[in-house]
């Protein structure tokens, strides 16, 4: 059975070894999406960096995703709410869409052709029939996340399944490995390098960590480990006991097959069973393919190619017809409270893991968090996924009040959802964020009916602008900077104006 997953049918870039002792500002350990984030986001914030990979880069758990963004965790935000309270749990899903924000970032930034869409993301009851019980938990999903100013949507009857759900807007969903080696071209040079078939054995503390590399060292003030369990060195690397008692590896089986176009819409499907199936749709009205995953089960303790077959008898029943092209498995960490490690389990060292059913999201985080810690940066989430917790107490923490500057309104005013898709909702005198061509956009009309329409993301920190009905003007909530409807600087600390909106051709 070839079980090579779809995204590695093409070829990828190759890098050297390390032949020589060197030193650079940090040593990323670990090519997957964890840590070529963290490499490139480190050297953006100019740092030399090193980014040393055991076997060929991107070859790892990365290349067995299924590849969904989203901010939507395996534990409901119910659930969430419950073990760990509601400010946790909305930062919990709020850390998911500012890793999506990021991405879609890097990709306008670097131009990456990588397949990226925002889609609609759905969890519905399972496929083998629901329970009333079911149901109301999905209502009540819908109530408590829009409670918590998250898109989300009960709905009877989703498109496409025809079963009752909850719509979650602003997921999205790419092609992992050309986004990856988009962003894995941007980190050599300017004294930055990737090295791959070199086994990192061991990390020394000293004034300067000393990290044995294949035969060579590498000299840095700082390490991050990005590999999928971070437990190296013969004496076990890092302090933290919790990593060694607290992850547990289940084994999770994909299938991609092509369907017939126009069956499905193309968007993202979870369902409740235990443990649930995930389905992700691709294509347009010429083709169209699904990606049916599910089976998981700890490692090592199941029938692999019985859980394949299992799997895709299952994807038949729901869709006759469907002719699968290929078969892939992966390897899903767990934590002990369904939250993720990431962060210093000893000064100057950052590592992450138990991404869960999250890693195209928490990895990308995770490299977003150790360029914060290497650079001494606040992280609003630095707490929340503290890899030496021993537990995350309800009402400890205030993350509105503590990230109200900056990191909330980011996240939370750009995927909060727009206040219309179409330039005619906006009256005389009046001023609306509105959705046109995939991109936010503040759009007034004047006194005359002249239309204005710029940029809604603020120059100054990327946050979103809300319109200032008293005064016409378009104001930041996170450092009050202010811009005229055609936006001109009229308060800093921004500098330079809002952008005029110009349309995709």
């Amino acid at each position: 059975m070839n079980t090579t997953p779809y995204w590695i049918s093409g070829g990828l870039s190759k890098f050297p070894s390390v032949t020589r002792d060197l030193e650079f500002d940090v040593v990323v350990v670990g090519a997957g999406m964890a840590g070529v984030t963290a490499a490139y986001q480190l050297k953006r914030a100019g740092m030399k960096v090193a980014l040393v990979e055991r076997d060929q880069c991107l070859r790892g758990e990365t290349a067995h995703t299924t590849a969904h963004l989203s901010a939507v965790t395996d534990y409901s935000f119910v659930e969430l709410s419950k073990r760990f309270g509601v400010n946790h749990a909305q930062a919990v899903w709020d850390a998911g869409f500012a890793a999506i924000n990021e991405i879609d970032e890097t990709i306008r930034r670097e131009q990456i052709d990588c397949d990226f869409a925002w889609t609609d993301g759905y969890v519905h009851t399972p496929f083998a029939g629901e329970t009333e019980r079911q149901v109301s938990d999905l209502r009540e999903e819908a109530q408590a996340a829009s409670s918590a100013g998250f898109d989300a949507e009960f709905m009877e009857s989703i498109p496409g399944l025809l079963r009752p759900g909850v719509r979650f807007a602003h997921q999205a969903k790419f092609h992992p490995l050309k986004y990856l080696q988009g962003v894995l071209a941007c980190v050599p040079g300017d004294g930055s390098c990737v090295f791959e078939r070199t086994e990192v054995k061991e990390v020394k503390d000293g004034e300067k960590l000393s990290i044995a590399a294949g035969q060579h060292t590498l000299t840095a003030g700082y390490v991050v480990i990005a590999t999928h369990v971070p437990l190296l060195g013969k004496g076990g690397m890092f302090k933290a006991t919790v990593l060694q008692t607290d992850l547990f590896q289940y084994n999770t089986y994909a299938i991609r097959a092509r369907i017939k176009p126009g069956l499905l819409p193309e968007a993202m499907f979870w369902d409740l069973s235990d443990p649930y199936h995930y389905l992700r749709v691709d294509g347009d009205e010429r083709e169209a393919f699904v990606i049916f995953g599910g089976g998981d089960h700890k490692t090592g303790q199941a029938d692999e190619r019985a859980r394949y077959e299992e799997l895709e008898r299952t994807l038949l029943t729901i869709l006759p017809g469907a002719e699968p092209t290929h078969r892939w498995s992966g390897q899903v960490i767990e934590t002990r409270d369904g939250l993720p490690y990431i962060g210093e389990p000893s000064p100057r060292q950052f590592a992450a893991t138990g991404f869960s059913g999250n890693g195209m999201t928490f990895g990308t985080l995770s490299g977003m968090m150790a360029r914060d810690a290497a650079t001494g940066a606040k992280n609003p989430w630095q707490e929340l996924f503290d890899i030496n917790r021993t537990r995350i107490a309800k009402g400890l923490w205030d993350y509105v009040a503590e990230n109200k500057d900056y990191p909330y309104y980011l996240v939370r005013d750009r995927f909060a959802g727009v206040e219309g898709k179409s330039s005619r909702a906006v009256k005389r005198g009046d001023g609306k964020v509105l959705e046109l061509s995939g991109e936010k956009v503040a759009v007034s009309r004047d006194s005359r009916g002249a239309l204005h329409r710029v940029s809604a993301v603020c120059t100054h920190m990327q946050c979103l602008v809300s319109w200032n009905s008293a005064e016409s003007t378009w104001d930041c909530p996170c450092h009050g900077s202010r811009f005229t409807p055609d936006g001109k600087v009229i308060a800093g600390p921004a500098e330079s104006p809002l952008p005029p909106f110009k349309p995709h051709a």
